[in-house]
């Protein structure tokens, strides 16, 4: 399954997003630390969750490094996080 997919489907299954877009930047880190050969090493996550209410963004993406642990452990070099509001706009 691509990275891509593994991590929607965990971020999915973990906070049942109102929106989430699992983004591969990879394309624009060629030639950086971590990038490989077709791609899926940097990634931009954007998410709304009613679970992050209430949350300090320092804790909102310590809860996405959370479920994600083994694709940072490996494939994933480099993962932005944008947390949006529950309800939008998005």
């Amino acid at each position: 399954m691509p990275v891509k997919d593994t991590i929607a489907e965990k971020l999915t299954r973990s906070f049942a997003p109102t929106h989430l877009e699992v983004i591969d930047e990879s394309n624009k880190h060629f030639g950086h630390a971590g990038w490989r050969e077709g791609g899926e090493t940097h990634f931009r996550v954007r998410i709304a969750a009613r679970q992050f209410a209430g949350m300090t963004r320092v804790a909102q993406h310590r809860a996405v490094m959370d479920v994600l642990r083994g694709e940072m452990d490996n494939p994933v070099h480099a993962l932005a996080i944008e947390v949006l509001p529950p309800d939008g706009p998005f």
